[in-house]
């Protein structure tokens, strides 16, 4: 079927051998490459096609023989597909850009739009959303006409697509704009895909807002590039079910609920059953700190606890893949939930109250686990995605309840 790779100067963690493997059977391999190797690389290499990323997608087309129309307006290429007369460049963000409005049922024909951001990946959004009939693109940028101190002038915008990396792990929890800003605003499309959801997105979820990730448009314009890789049709139903596949591998597993509700025990089982790492919230804050949570509870009371308690969960759930178990009470801070939910789906474990044991838990001493729960019922149950049944079943119940929800 061939050979395939993505290209760049430095490509790290990425996904794309994962989605690729899902599309078809062709071999798709990562090759770093420096600046003075590409030009070598481009007349010597064996491969039948590539992707391309950061910085080479404008640098590869003096070496190609034919250049796709969007890549001659857009100004770049992400795919490069061997020809009889060399390589032929095409531009598949652009796709990918169109298939995460039109999946989500957006059209922006005749509305405003208001895109983050003038780099690379800017122009192709622009030239997509030229394409789709936006009425009028702006684009913000830090010293532009347009820029982050004059967003007054586009409060009537119907939809807004951050460009930017601003959000992007590891810097999770930031946003180039308030949603504030546009109070017309229907529609948030963020091209970041790691976080899963990033600040924007949350605040355009908490909104009610027409919203989706970058993962979305990384899928969908694999999925074009693999259609010029291998010269046929591939079913567009295999992005979403692409999607869904790797959300389910790199969203965490974050376990809530009642002090003594078996979120360690679950968390231990489901590492087994899947082969997930376990993090233990509270163990990971003596790792931290250096002094376990009851005893800075004791010695500094609650509220400083809490304190570091959301720096301790703000950095492991920047993290994907994992199985996070949480201390009882982090759901009484409300800025805890985007922190939990970037990343994760969240999983309420419910047990009686006369099974909770109280040793060695010092809020659960103060007050009766009765009182304790009347006060946080509902901040579990406005946390939570799911809710388990971790009562009347063992462990491993509880356990494969949460595999079977996923699926």
């Amino acid at each position: 079927m061939g050979k395939f790779a993505l290209i760049g100067e430095k490509l790290g963690h990425s996904f794309s051998p994962r989605i690729h493997s899902m599309l078809s059977d062709y071999e798709y391999s990562l090759k770093e490459l420096a600046p003075d190797e590409l030009e070598n690389f481009l007349k010597t290499t064996e491969l039948d096609g590539m992707n391309v990323t950061i910085p080479y997608k404008k640098a590869v087309l003096p070496c190609c023989a034919h250049i796709a129309d969007a890549v001659r307006r857009i100004g770049s290429a992400n795919t490069l597909v061997r020809r009889a007369d060399g390589w032929h460049a095409y531009n598949t963000d652009y796709f990918g850009f169109i298939y995460m409005l039109t999946s989500c049922g957006y059209s922006p024909k005749g509305k405003k739009a208001v895109v983050l951001g003038n780099g690379g990946a800017s122009v192709a959004v622009v030239t997509a959303l030229e394409d789709m009939g936006a009425s009028q693109i702006v684009v913000i940028s830090r010293k532009g006409e347009n820029n982050y101190d004059n967003l007054h002038l586009h409060a009537d915008a119907d939809v807004v697509v951050n460009a930017t990396p601003v959000g992007m792990y590891p810097h999770t929890g930031e946003a180039a704009v308030s949603l504030d800003a546009f109070p017309n605003c229907r529609a948030v499309f963020d091209l970041i895909y790691n976080p899963s959801r990033t600040k924007l997105i949350l605040d355009a979820e908490k909104r009610g807002l027409i919203c989706r990730s970058g993962l979305s448009m990384l899928v969908a314009q694999a999925h074009a590039a693999a259609e010029y890789f291998t010269g046929s049709s591939i079913d567009k139903s295999r992005i979403e079910d692409i999607l869904h596949t790797l959300e389910k591998e790199t969203g965490n597993i974050i376990l809530i609920g009642m002090p003594g509700c078996g979120k360690t025990s679950v968390g231990e089982e489901l590492a087994k059953l899947t082969g997930r790492s376990f993090v233990d919230a509270d163990e990971e804050f003596f790792r931290t700190y250096g002094i376990s949570a009851g005893d800075m509870i004791k010695a500094q009371g609650e509220e400083v606890f809490r304190q570091g308690e959301t720096k301790v969960l703000s950095e492991l759930c920047k993290r994907s893949g994992l199985i996070i178990a949480t201390g009882g009470g982090c759901v009484t801070r409300a800025e805890n939930y985007p922190i939990l939910h970037q990343n994760g789906f969240i999983f309420y474990l419910e047990r009686g109250i006369d099974k909770l044991p109280t040793a060695g838990r010092p809020l659960s001493q103060q007050s009766s686990p009765a009182a304790l729960f009347e006060k946080r019922k509902a901040l579990y149950e406005g946390f939570a995605d799911f809710v388990i049944d971790n009562d009347s079943g063992s462990i491993e119940d509880a356990a494969l309840a949460i595999l079977e929800t996923l699926k």
